[in-house]
């Protein structure tokens, strides 16, 4: 176990030494997926997956401050899966409480609660607020925590928002059918005001959005990886990013 820690420890190294600075990704938005199905393939019950998936996100933050990454965001809760039964439902919910609550309380990271909040329950939105009051104004890492997140909702939202804001004004809909253009939705996005993602990582080797960062993500490439959430490594990101910067982005071209 020595030799492979060794072994290890250098092959990481060297994917550092080689990772370009000027081609690493300034948001890298992450989908935290596979938490079942790593339980299942390692005899635990569906809560100790999500509790594993959970211990790994401060881990993630800490490689990503590392390399300068200013913005990551975190899909920890669609707004599908508040379909679940009560009984998967209620313990995630609380394992999200106390993670968002723990990354607050380390002082390190900006937390940024995005997604349909008024879905959630109230106890659970109020934890998240609490959180981003807590830390608003620490100097670090921006965090969106998607929870009751998702794209198709964040883009109704937006356009409802966008529609209201108007109204208040008094604009007619033809003075805003001629106006309006992307720029104006951007502006009522979750994540109105930062940059789009460069970098999306999905874990547990489905390669598909699900509706994650839909209207932000129409230039961000895309990396899929193998391993479930829990066994998400920082070699793993490493390589991610790795790939990233061997990419030619083209922006839509």
């Amino acid at each position: 176990m020595g030799l492979r820690n060794l072994l290890y420890g250098a092959y990481e190294r060297r994917l550092i030494a080689r990772l370009p600075q000027d081609r690493l990704p300034r948001h890298v938005g992450v989908m935290l997926d596979g938490n079942r199905r790593w339980a299942k393939a390692n005899g635990a019950d569906t809560a100790q997956g999500h509790q594993a998936g959970a211990d790994n996100i401060s881990p993630l933050l800490g490689w990503c401050e590392e390399v300068g990454v200013e913005v990551v965001t975190l899909w920890l809760l669609s707004t599908d899966n508040l379909n679940r039964p009560a009984a998967e439902l209620t313990p995630l919910l609380r394992i999200i409480e106390t993670a968002v609550a723990g990354l607050a309380a380390s002082g390190r990271w900006r937390l940024n609660p995005v997604g349909a909040l008024d879905l959630l329950p109230a106890e659970t939105a109020h934890r998240l607020k609490e959180a981003a009051d807590a830390t608003r104004d620490v100097d670090g890492l921006l965090v969106n925590v998607a929870v009751g997140y998702g794209g198709r909702r964040e883009i109704a939202d937006a356009v409802r928002s966008m529609l209201q804001e108007h109204a208040a004004r008094g604009t007619s809909i033809e003075e805003l059918a001629e106006a309006l253009d992307v720029e104006h939705i951007a502006e009522h996005l979750y994540t109105k005001g930062q940059p789009d993602p460069d970098l999306v990582i999905r874990t547990s080797g489905e390669q598909r959005l699900g509706g994650f960062l839909l209207w932000q993500s129409a230039h961000s490439e895309f990396y899929f990886c193998e391993a479930y959430w829990p066994d998400f490594r920082h070699v793993d990101f490493l390589r991610a990013l790795r790939a990233y910067a061997e990419r030619e982005r083209r922006f839509g071209s």
